[in-house]
């Protein structure tokens, strides 16, 4: 057989394997990596796997996304720079870390800004500053396509925590973000910077003696059982936006853009109902196994930040008036009690 009626003879029968019922050659599937630093029985890690799985349906296979928990990539600063280079496709960290790149998202850490999970969203859903500050993104190497949940952020300790006055001089661990630095150092704390997978170890050696975290990330890490002082001051809302690499996104077609952005959002709907409808379940969970949870009463803890707001507004001027507003019409339009 001549070499051209080979290769036509071929042709027609592929052209026709599927309607011998013959399986097509599959199209190669392209991997897309997820970083995280939460352990893997948190709720961000269940995200993050429904996240994958919604994305390899919507694009018909041909992307997959294999996820990294607990810092096995990086921790969340490296992770956003990982973003930015292309080392990573997606990561999810508080609003707080993405603050090194885009310095006005400091404000969303301001102390007691809103009181209720219905405020919170409704600020990160609807404020013109927040869409705004979110548009920054792409020129800064990354793409927010959702607000995952994780919750507000209480203390953790050795020791009770009643009053700020228990917190002068005691060493706590939070993550690098400068607004959170000045909120736990107005209420009386020397605050220590260290990576989330190296807390509970930090706390057990007398490294520091506490931290503060949501309740779900608190219960995740077991941080209450070398901390056993669960004090619920919820001084900052703290979601985790989900980012897409912006170099990423640029390889994806329109299709698939849209097929990635819906499961993030649909994920958006299921964490923000699971952090909410978890967090007295793991109280009590907690308490069983011997912590200690208490309820402080707040208004000390919010007369103590009060120079927060002066200093936030002395660097960052009308952005704080802007963030404010926002926040003052949605407590009005959605109040606690």
């Amino acid at each position: 057989m001549k070499r051209r009626q080979f290769v036509q003879r071929l042709a027609a029968a592929t052209a026709a394997a599927p309607m011998l019922g013959l399986p097509r050659i599959a199209r190669a599937q392209t991997n897309l990596k997820f970083s995280h630093t939460d352990q893997p029985g948190g709720a961000r890690q269940k995200a993050a796997e429904m996240f994958a799985q919604k994305v390899e349906k919507y694009t018909q296979g041909r992307y997959r996304v294999q996820v990294y928990p607990a810092g096995q990539l990086a921790n969340d600063p490296k992770g956003v720079e990982q973003l930015q280079l292309g080392g990573i496709d997606f990561t999810v960290t508080g609003t707080g870390t993405y603050a090194t790149h885009i310095p006005s998202l400091n404000l969303t850490a301001l102390p007691f800004l809103v009181e209720t999970y219905a405020q919170g969203w409704r600020l990160y859903d609807d404020s013109k500053w927040m869409h705004a500050q979110f548009g920054k993104g792409p020129a800064k190497g990354f793409r927010f396509l959702a607000t995952w949940e994780a919750g507000f952020r209480s203390m953790t300790t050795k020791d009770p925590l009643r009053t700020p006055a228990d917190a002068k001089g005691k060493k706590l661990r939070s993550f690098p973000n400068e607004m959170m630095r000045w909120t736990l150092e107005a209420m009386g704390f020397n605050v220590v910077i260290l990576p989330l997978p190296e807390v509970y170890l930090a706390i057990q050696q007398g490294v520091v003696s506490g931290e503060e975290n949501p309740i779900d990330t608190i219960y995740a890490n077991k941080f209450y059982e070398v901390a056993p002082y669960v004090t619920l001051t919820q001084h900052v809302y703290s979601p985790i936006p989900l980012t897409i690499s912006e170099k990423t996104w640029q390889k994806l077609s329109p299709q698939d853009r849209e097929a990635v952005t819906k499961a993030g959002r649909e994920v958006e709907a299921w964490i923000r109902n699971e952090i909410r409808s978890n967090d007295d379940r793991q109280l009590k969970d907690m308490e069983a196994k011997g912590a200690k949870v208490s309820h402080p009463q707040i208004a000390p803890w919010r007369d103590a930040v009060k120079p927060v707001y002066t200093e936030a507004k002395q660097k960052y001027g009308a952005e704080v008036d802007a963030v404010l507003a926002d926040a003052d019409a949605i407590r009005k339009a959605l109040p606690s009690g």
